[in-house]
């Protein structure tokens, strides 16, 4: 199975979690929001809804939506 696009690190202990699109580093979220602004950045046009998609984001470590310390 081919890697998916975006990925969403574990959090950090002093929060967020460091986001990787296209093998890039995109920054670090502390939201879903933000996540988005970085896929868009990125050149790819998808909203919020694409966050569950497991074709296009990989949540790693914590649960996907949660951005605290861990």
């Amino acid at each position: 199975m081919p890697a998916v696009p975006i990925v969403v690190h574990r959090p950090l202990a002093t929060g967020g979690r460091p986001v990787v699109v296209r093998s890039e580093i995109a920054g670090l979220a502390h939201s879903d929001q933000d996540v988005v602004d970085f896929i868009r950045r990125a050149g790819l046009a998808f909203g919020e809804d694409v966050l569950d998609d497991p074709v296009w984001v990989e949540w790693r470590g914590g649960r996907a939506h949660e951005y605290g310390a861990g």
